[in-house]
């Protein structure tokens, strides 16, 4: 069966249907050249993640603006995993989340990572402008962009989005660390699905890259941009009854803890009550590891009193209270700030 559906034009329905109705317009995951006033083209992907909307949102109504005009700039688009759309969920049983299918992947023989890989040739036959990989998340978190550089060129993209931007090297796999092996690529976190000032923020940057003539080579100012990267990720070990009602699970989070995204929980904070007698002798309930994979939760909680307590002051960020995206991703990652790199 074909993964792969390509189209060099734009079915009219596609202007005003929702992500619902995708998979049945497009047949699947769909990739787009549409030409424009200037090249190189432009690489958009959206839908990675079936329940995170806005970036095709955006996108339809860019296309719209130019219906009837031509585009600033060529655009390479892909529409990913519209099947996972029809239903509103993140990624479908069975299927290997997209993001994590890409070049690099810990899946190589995933049937979602052949489809990456005729994304990825295809795309770069001829050289890129740029790449821009849109998403939702599900806790309360400022709109941010992520870099797996620190080049000035991908700074300079993510910081025309916003001012926090992220640095990372892990998870593998993810759509903008493979691109940025042909151009500068960056993750754009679009806050929240459902939205308006997502949507907005979103439309805003794409417009603003289509009409970009280039992307500065002169270093980004300090003052421009707040730069962090990522320390560690924190998962729910397989097996641990959690959520986020008290007395209902043998692990209980806070429910404010999506509101200490990027800001600080101090040290001896606790993040969850746990069942009398479940975790003894140090058993810590999640896990967490650094960029090496080397399991280092107790450099940074313990259990105090039948509480997960923090040993010492961390920044959280993508904390979210949907217990299936704790379950298919990872509760939250540990973040450190960092300087820009000189020159």
């Amino acid at each position: 069966m074909k993964m792969l559906h390509e189209y060099t034009v734009v079915p009219p329905e596609m202007l005003e249907c929702g992500t619902e109705n995708l998979h049945k317009l497009l047949g699947g995951p769909s990739l787009f050249y549409l030409k424009g006033r200037r090249s190189p083209p432009l690489f958009i992907t959206v839908l990675q993640h079936g329940n995170e909307p806005t970036g095709f949102d955006a996108l339809q109504r860019i296309l719209r603006r130019y219906q009837a005009r031509e585009l600033p700039r060529s655009v390479w688009v892909f529409i990913a995993n519209v099947k996972a759309a029809a239903v509103g969920q993140r990624v479908l049983e069975g299927q290997t989340d997209y993001n994590r299918a890409w070049p690099g992947t810990l899946a190589p023989h995933a049937k979602e990572a052949a489809l990456m890989q005729e994304v990825v040739r295809k795309v770069t036959e001829r050289p890129l402008f740029a790449s821009i990989d849109l998403h939702n998340n599900t806790g309360c978190n400022p709109h941010y962009g992520c870099v797996n550089e620190l080049n000035t060129s991908f700074l300079h993209l993510a910081s025309l989005f916003a001012r926090t931007v992220v640095y990372f090297r892990l998870p593998v796999g993810v759509q903008s660390l493979a691109m940025s092996e042909h151009c500068p690529a960056v993750t754009l976190e679009c806050g929240q699905a459902g939205e308006n000032a997502a949507l907005e923020h979103a439309c805003e940057f794409i417009d603003a890259c289509l009409h970009l003539h280039h992307i500065p080579e002169y270093p980004v100012a300090a003052r421009d941009v707040n730069l962090l990267k990522t320390l560690a990720t924190v998962k729910v070990k397989p097996g641990v009854s959690f959520g986020y009602d008290p007395g209902q699970h043998d692990v209980c989070f806070r429910p404010d803890l999506d509101h200490f995204n990027f800001g600080l929980l101090e040290k001896t904070s606790a993040l969850a009550e746990l069942k009398p007698g479940m975790f003894s002798g140090g058993t810590l309930p999640i896990a967490v590891t650094n960029e090496a994979g080397e399991a280092i939760a107790a450099d940074f909680f313990e259990i105090l009193d039948n509480r997960l307590v923090t040993k010492r002051d961390i920044i959280p960020s993508m904390a979210t209270l949907d217990v299936n995206v704790i379950r298919q991703d990872c509760l939250f990652y540990v973040m450190e700030k960092m300087d820009l790199p000189m020159g």
